[in-house]
């Protein structure tokens, strides 16, 4: 083939349409029939005749040409000669040997030395037929490959056994020529060595794989980074006998966006391992978010703030400069971050005085020389607690990646979620202290006085000889009193948030709850034994020791002698428990005031039993509800359980 530089090279019917053809033949009559029957066969051939292997060479070299048919014997050499001539400028020019000797070896000579055809000259009429059916198979065949690699969008270059380009499509001549320099190539590159127009390749990875593919005949791969035009490109090398078919393409996009798929993966990496650290209090885990930011944004300075009133306080802050510290405090309206506070959402500026010129009168801008700026309000129980961002004091060239805004949202937004943590816990720490006074006051103050009248009235009993009906009734008062102080204790202590879970048989949890309320005249059937419940035992344990104890106390209340069966088992829809009972049940529209603290509808009753048991239920994330048995007593349902 040909590579068609400052019109000097072969470039297959690009000349308004016409094949050029040169003849190279001292003897007239058989350029004469070569000429006729090529013109007979194609209209569009353009026959060059030439004498002599110079002048042919010089031809090849001025003109545009598509194919070279050839005697063998020329007057300054042969046809070969010729052959070998052209082969070193132009290794895929289609040529054909047209000779009057038949000789096997001339041939065999003529096909290694790159002939593309031969064909003898006797009877020339008959034979410049066929030497004209020759010529246009070699020059199709010749334009259908050119045709082809030429719609390549990959590069291809093809190299013969000396490093000299044979072809390059269009593709591969426009990469060649940025590589080696427009001037360099303005010569054209066919039958040029790779390593004098780009000697910079040499030594390279593209260098040795060219060269282990020669040397081995086997294929070879390679994706590399090649500096002088800082491009990636995808090599295939694939060698034959004549040299090397190479295939190249460029990826830096590609790979420009698998480093930043790996570089986003990095950062969110480290963002997660900072904030999973249980060890690391809060105050170090917002330093080191600040710095996976700043570096990843490429930004100087990164901040936490809390806005109280007009004050704009750094609680933590990365400053290189050291101008700024943790505890400053400044003017809100002096901030950008006023203008995310007061929108409440996500700022971004790429360039202020640009992007905001408004802003520039701010001393953020005046003073600190802030131009550029992505922040977000920090949110807290639905009031703005202040502000996490970061900025630098150049514009930013590109604007901030969707990624990269995202960064800065997951950062403020996991801040807003453990400030919020925090504040709970506070207030549960708050509200758990107060619960301790308050059962240090019931267990103290009322039990003390409660057990010294029990004493008393346990020493009245040895001498007591009057009424027993006055002495039961004393009796019955401090009893209840005894167990509202219990209710009241284990109502106090229980707190509204379940902190260590296990999975524990229900069998077994029933069973033992069964054995603190276990009543002569009652029964309890667990009747799924296998399943399995999902809490804090200790808690679940109460919960089915005041359900027992209801189910016990309420339902005898009927005056029934052979007592209550109890049921337990998994709901049919598999979200929770139930516990039945075959008692009189509960009149449907009281079954919302049991849960209510000291409702109660016996003479013994604390009226806190239901209300704990409601309790422990939300603590686990689950509901209480009341519906009839099959036995028409009372039916408790605890949706909402995790059992298995």
């Amino acid at each position: 083939m040909h590579d068609a530089v400052a019109g000097a090279e072969p470039s297959g019917h690009d000349h308004h349409g016409t094949m050029r053809v040169v003849y190279v033949d001292p003897d007239a009559d058989a350029v004469t029939a070569v000429r006729t029957a090529l013109s007979a066969a194609d209209e569009t051939v353009d026959v060059v005749s030439s004498e002599s292997v110079a002048e042919a060479v010089d031809l090849v070299g001025e003109h545009p040409i598509d194919c070279l048919v050839t005697e063998y014997t020329l007057p300054d050499g042969t046809g070969l000669d010729l052959l070998r001539s052209v082969r070193e400028r132009h290794p895929d020019l289609p040529v054909v040997l047209f000779i009057d000797d038949g000789s096997e070896a001339i041939a065999s000579d003529a096909l290694a030395a790159g002939a593309t055809d031969y064909v003898l000259k006797a009877p020339l009429e008959e034979q410049a037929a066929v030497l004209a059916d020759r010529v246009r198979a070699a020059t199709t065949e010749q334009a259908d490959r050119e045709a082809i690699l030429g719609r390549m969008t990959d590069a291809f270059l093809a190299l013969d056994e000396e490093w000299r380009f044979t072809y390059l499509n269009d593709r591969g001549r426009e990469i060649l020529r940025e590589a080696a320099g427009a001037d360099e190539v303005s010569s054209g590159l066919v039958g040029r060595r790779i390593w004098d127009v780009v000697p910079e390749a040499v030594d390279t990875a593209f260098y040795d794989l060219y060269h282990r593919a020669m040397e081995t005949q086997e294929p070879e791969t390679l994706e590399a980074y090649y500096e002088p035009l800082e491009t990636w490109f995808d090599v295939r090398a694939f060698p034959s006998d004549s040299g090397l078919s190479v295939y190249f393409r460029d990826v830096t996009a590609r790979r420009e966006r698998e480093d930043s798929l790996a570089e986003r993966e990095a950062v969110l990496t480290e963002m997660y391992r900072v904030i999973a650290e249980k060890e690391t209090p809060f105050e170090e885990k917002v330093d080191h978010l600040l710095d996976v930011g700043r570096e990843a944004l490429g930004t100087e300075f990164g901040a936490l703030s809390r806005v109280e009133g007009s004050d704009y306080v750094f609680e933590a802050v990365r400053d290189p400069t050291g101008q700024t510290q943790p505890g400053d405090v400044i003017p809100l309206a002096s901030t950008n971050c006023e203008r995310a506070i007061v929108e409440r959402e996500t700022l971004v500026l790429e360039d202020i005085a640009a992007d905001s010129p408004e802003l520039t009168d701010r001393a953020g801008f005046t003073e600190m020389g802030i131009a550029c700026y992505v922040g977000m309000p920090v949110v807290v129980d639905g009031e703005v607690y202040g502000t996490f961002c970061f900025y630098d004091r150049d514009p930013r060239r590109e604007a901030f990646a969707d990624w990269e805004v995202t960064l800065v949202e997951l950062m403020g937004n996991w801040i807003s979620y453990e400030l919020e943590r925090e504040r709970r816990e506070r207030d549960l720490t708050r509200e758990r202290n107060r619960l301790d006074d308050f059962a240090s006051v019931v267990s103290h103050d009322l039990r003390n006085p409660l057990n010294v009248a029990t004493g008393h009235l346990e020493l009245l009993l040895e001498e007591y000889d009057g009424d027993p009906d006055h002495v039961v009734g004393m009796q019955r008062a401090l009893t209840r009193m005894d167990a509202l102080i219990d209710d009241l204790l284990t109502l106090a202590r229980s707190g509204t948030q379940v902190v260590e879970t296990s999975t524990v048989e229900l069998e077994t949890l029933c069973r033992q709850a069964w054995a603190v309320v276990e009543s002569e005249h009652a029964t309890l059937t667990v009747t799924d034994q296998s399943a399995t419940v999902s809490g804090d035992e200790s808690r679940l344990q109460q919960l089915f020791e005041n359900l027992f104890r209801n189910c016990v106390e309420h339902g005898s209340t009927d005056g029934q002698d052979d007592g209550v069966d109890v049921r337990v088992g998994v709901l049919s829809n598999g979200d929770g428990l139930y516990v039945a009972d075959d008692g009189p049940g509960i009149p449907e529209d009281e079954r919302e005031k049991v849960f209510e603290s000291g409702y109660t509808t016996s003479d013994g009753g604390t009226g806190f039993g239901l209300r704990i048991v409601a309790e422990i239920a939300e603590a686990h994330g689950a509901r209480v509800t009341i519906a009839e048995s099959e036995g028409g007593g009372a039916r408790f349902e605890i949706h909402g359980l995790t059992v298995g």
